[in-house]
């Protein structure tokens, strides 16, 4: 099985109430296609990066499986880049500098043979340029995942909304999901947002865990207690990449089984919030994944 994500390589400089990560690797699509390949490959990217970008971190993307072809690589530009700062409870950040770069002029071409994709993870990135990566697609994928956020409910609403038609999972934050819906009660907040489309909605709740919603169906998977946090960055698209990753390689879109994957993004995010940047993506083993997803089991086995 295939899986197709898009969305941001990126740099990143990262401020935590635990220290500090000046221009480090991040992106959407960096976490998702890193976390996805402990499961299934190919991983297929589609993003855009300037020359300035380290061809190690892509040379190592390369052997774990991450296809590559769809990475355009600017010559003379630089690479979109994002600073922010978190506040002391992790949960919460500011943005300081947002320089969109090659981003700006961000034309997605998905390659020939990427147009079949068995699996679609549309990582978050305007929700413009995620219509027209659906649109290239020569077949619908057996399950076309979302991720955004609330600056594009804030700007672009009803592009979003057109997107959001065409997708099977929608994953979003709390907040998120209020604003989207207009309810502030989680349950009704999923009711309106399954009325727009998704059959699935994930909502993901940071230290507290996220829920899974589908036809009057609920499962919720609770975070992990860990005896410390580095840096929250790319969690969420360590969830998605670990989410879908599972999905693909089992190739089982029941209810069921997105549980597990529910367990299984939920895991990966936890690897990711210990170091920076991608550091703790690196070098995971099968062994180390399950034992991660077993200590998930224990919090609610009674």
């Amino acid at each position: 099985m295939s899986l197709l994500t898009v969305g941001t390589v990126a740099f990143d400089d990262i401020e935590t109430p635990s220290g500090r990560a000046e221009k480090v690797v991040g992106g959407a699509c960096t976490y998702i296609s890193l976390a996805a390949s402990y499961f299934v490959s190919p991983v297929r990217v589609v993003s855009v990066v300037g020359d300035d970008f380290p061809e190690e971190t892509l040379d190592y993307l390369r052997r774990r499986g991450v296809d590559l072809e769809g990475l355009q690589v600017k010559k003379g530009e630089k690479s979109f880049y994002w600073s922010g700062r978190y506040h002391s409870n992790f949960n919460s950040r500011d943005t300081l500098e947002t320089q969109l770069n090659v981003l700006a002029s961000f034309d997605p071409i998905l390659p020939e043979n990427y147009r079949n994709s068995d699996y679609l993870m549309l990582g978050n990135l305007t929700p413009e340029l995620q219509m027209q990566v659906l649109d290239q697609l020569s077949h619908r994928p057996k399950l076309v995942a979302l991720d955004t956020m609330n600056f594009w409910m804030d700007i672009a609403l009803a592009d979003l909304l057109k997107v959001i038609e065409k997708v099977d999972v929608l994953t979003v934050n709390d907040e998120e999901a209020r604003q989207l819906s207009g309810e502030h009660a989680l349950l009704k907040a999923a009711k309106v947002i399954h009325e727009m489309g998704p059959k699935y909605l994930i909502i993901k709740k940071g230290e507290h865990g996220a829920l899974l919603f589908h036809r009057g169906q609920i499962f919720f998977a609770p975070a992990l207690p860990l005896a410390e946090v580095i840096d929250p960055t790319g969690a969420g698209d360590s969830f998605a990449g670990g989410f879908m990753g599972w999905i693909a390689k089992t190739n089982d879109t029941s209810f069921e089984n997105m549980k597990r994957a529910v367990i299984y993004g939920s895991a990966m995010a936890s690897f990711c919030v210990e170091a920076f940047s991608i550091d703790r993506l690196k070098g995971l083993t099968p062994a180390m994944i399950e034992n991660r997803v077993e200590q998930f089991a224990d919090l609610v086995k009674f």
